[in-house]
């Protein structure tokens, strides 16, 4: 059957569905069926019958069958598609006068497609978007529509690149082979002789070489020698040349610029009096200004400097002492050089504001002392009475008029002794303060009871404390040789001790409650004794002097150590709840933390306040430690003991405690903890005391 111009044409478009399948041998053009009208002028191509009924739908359905085993069998490539035209490998120039363009297997011309005229093709593009993707194929003469990656191709081509963007045409060098720990070389040839043995006509070079720069004949162009010179008074901008023999370039120091007191016509305000003058005269000479300006009518009647030559070898004697030599400064943040302490968050609790003030004594409060349970304190101060308070509520429970000034205060630590001991004037005065249940006080009253006279220690020797009653207050009043400083009592309440700021072998004394007695085991002490105080657990008792700790065995009555504070004079000393570490406090504001495990130095070194220290206590359950000073303020300390003894004591400060006034210089004279909760109690010069709470 035959078909249109129209339907042939795309039928072998690229994108037609009855060519796009088709194989080689199955191709309209290299089939006999096509033939070619002659008497028509335009070529109208027809099936022939060829004998087994072409046009019948058996036959058809039989092509049908090949065309899809042929499909099945080639590859769907492209690139292997035979040419649908029968031109042959000719140039196409060959037909472009002739209207037919090859041959069929019949040897019948097959003549040339008419295409489009420019008018048409114009109007057809402006009608569809994609007409400018369409392409003439003048070898198979139909019209090809390309893809827009297809385009794209093309467009690289015509510019040189690759097709495909994603091939790279210079790739890096891949070298494939390894060379490194071959046994075998890349090629087999033995190693040749030259390789071993040295060139014999390069050592006949190299002597020729040398004999003519030995005769001469070869020159060398010496280097130019640079001038040995430089500025005198120095040049910063030309620092690099300045380095001379290796030393460091120092700029010299550039001499001030003259102003106009120089000038040798200086304005008016600058000329000096007469009287002026004769006042610098009268001044310190490095008060005295330098130079005095003048005026002159020209510049010719200007002197010359008088003092020119001596400068100008000043000026010379600055330079050659300069040091050569620059000082490298090493910059280091001081927050770096701060050890890593804790938190004060993650330390508490610790006492930090005032929650109670206990208000009645007309003097300054000079001691302080808590009760073993905590729920009383008692105070002495200088206008003759030690008040008992209560804690809680602040209420004053008793008042002794002593008559005296009192010096220290002390409680007896055991709560079934309700005992205070107390420095009134010269003496040591035993009190019942009288806060115990009834069996308690009749044991009090009997303990604070003297039979007969204290015996004298040695015959015809006076002894060192007569034991008296005292009536008034119904105690004991033990009457020493010399003043009494202080008084502590031993853990378990029958031992106390006090000390008389002396230096005789009677300065410190033990006492004993139960047998009323009393002796001096020290017959030696390094200086002036300042305070005692007892060991927590063991038969130790330390004895503070203005400049040393001694540490004595009470069994062995001998010396153990002795601890060198290295300050100005001792002021008062506390034991931790441990007994292995001491702090010192002294009258030049500093406190000395030592580890008598360690060493007998101190441990740390504290300089906090800026006056005299006057007391310092450990707490006996929190790692606390405090100290007041005559500053009027108290300061408050995390002091942590481990069990470990390769770890040391770390000490963080905490709070500074003010509230405190001063009164004829002095501050705070005491500061006591309680015995339970970490509470502060300061005794201050303005007749006032405080409880510090968290």
């Amino acid at each position: 059957m035959g078909r249109a111009d129209g339907e042939d044409k795309a039928a072998l478009s690229p994108g037609g569905e009855d060519t796009a399948d088709l194989s080689p041998d199955d191709s309209p053009w290299s089939d006999s069926a096509w033939s070619e009208d002659d008497d028509d002028d335009e070529a109208s191509l027809s099936f022939e019958d060829s004998g087994e009924g072409s046009g019948s739908d058996a036959d058809s359905d039989g092509l049908e069958e090949e065309d899809d085993a042929a499909a099945e069998e080639s590859d769907s490539s492209e690139d292997e598609v035979a040419p649908r035209n029968t031109v042959g490998n000719v140039p196409l120039q060959w037909y472009k006068d002739e209207e037919h363009i090859g041959y069929d297997i019949s040897a019948r011309k097959i003549k040339k497609r008419d295409r489009e005229g420019r008018i048409d093709s114009f109007l057809s593009s402006k009608d569809n978007d994609d007409d400018w993707l369409k392409i003439w194929d003048d070898y198979n003469a139909e019209e090809v529509k390309i893809t827009k990656e297809e385009a794209k191709i093309i467009s690289r081509m015509m510019k040189g690149k690759t097709p495909h963007a994603n091939v790279d045409p210079y790739p890096d060098y891949v070298d494939w082979f390894e060379y490194a720990d071959k046994g075998h070389p890349l090629s087999n040839a033995p190693e040749p002789k030259r390789r071993f043995v040295p060139s014999k006509w390069e050592q006949k070079k190299v002597v020729k070489l040398v004999r003519a720069i030995r005769k001469g004949w070869i020159k060398f162009d010496k280097p130019k020698d640079e001038p040995n010179y430089y500025l005198l008074w120095g040049d910063d901008t030309d620092t690099a040349d300045n380095k001379r023999q290796g030393l460091s370039y120092i700029p010299a120091p550039k001499p001030n610029l003259p102003g106009h007191e120089e000038s040798y016509n200086p304005s008016v305000e600058y000329i000096p009096t007469q009287e002026e003058i004769d006042n610098y005269q009268l001044m310190y000479e490095e008060d005295r200004p330098k130079f005095i300006p003048r005026r002159f009518e020209s510049l010719r009647s200007v002197p010359a400097y008088e003092k020119a030559l001596r400068e100008g070898f000043d000026r010379c004697l600055d330079l050659y002492l300069c040091p050569r030599t620059r000082k490298k400064r090493i910059n280091i943040d001081p927050e770096s050089l701060k050890p890593k302490l804790p938190s004060k968050k993650d330390l508490r609790p610790y006492p930090r504001t005032c929650y109670l003030e206990f208000k009645g004594h007309g003097g300054p409060v000079t001691s302080l002392s808590v009760e073993a349970t905590g729920q009383w304190i008692a105070s002495g101060s200088s206008d003759g009475t030690i008040r008992v308070w209560e804690v809680e509520t602040g209420r004053c429970l008793k008042v002794f008029n002593v008559g005296a000034d009192v010096h220290h205060i002390s409680w007896n630590p055991s709560p079934e002794r309700p005992i205070l001991a107390a420095i009134v004037g010269r003496d040591l005065l035993l009190l019942n303060t009288e806060v115990g249940d009834e069996e308690t006080q009749v044991r009090t009253k009997e303990l604070l009871h003297v039979e007969e006279p204290t015996p004298e220690d040695d015959g015809d020797k006076k002894p060192a404390v007569r034991w008296v009653n005292n009536d008034k207050f119904d105690g004991i009043t033990l009457i020493h040789h010399r003043a009494a400083s202080t008084v502590e009592w031993h853990s378990k309440g029958d031992y106390f001790t006090t000390v008389v700021p002396t230096g005789e072998s009677r300065a410190v004394l033990l006492h004993q409650l139960s047998k009323k007695h009393s002796h001096h085991p020290f017959r030696k002490l390094p200086g002036l004794p300042v305070a005692a105080v007892f060991h927590p657990t063991q038969k130790m008792f330390f004895v503070a002097t203005k400049k040393f700790v001694q540490v004595y065995d009470l069994q062995k009555a001998e010396v153990v150590k002795k601890l060198e504070s290295g300050l100005r004079e001792i002021s008062s000393i506390s034991i931790h709840p441990g007994g292995d570490n001491v702090i010192v406090g002294s009258k030049d504001g500093k406190l000395c933390w030592f580890d008598t495990d360690l060493s007998t130095r101190p441990y740390k070194m504290l300089k906090n306040h800026s006056k005299d220290i006057t007391s310092v206590t450990f707490h006996r359950r929190y790692p606390l430690f405090a100290s007041s000073s005559e500053d009027c303020t108290a300061h408050v300390f995390h002091g942590m003991v481990y069990a470990d003894l390769n770890q040391n004591p770390l000490i963080v400060p905490l709070e500074i405690l003010r509230g405190h006034l001063s009164s004829d210089r002095r501050g705070v004279l005491d500061c006591k903890f309680h015995p339970r909760q970490p509470w502060l109690f300061t005794a201050g010069a303005d007749s006032m005391i405080r409880l510090y709470c968290d």
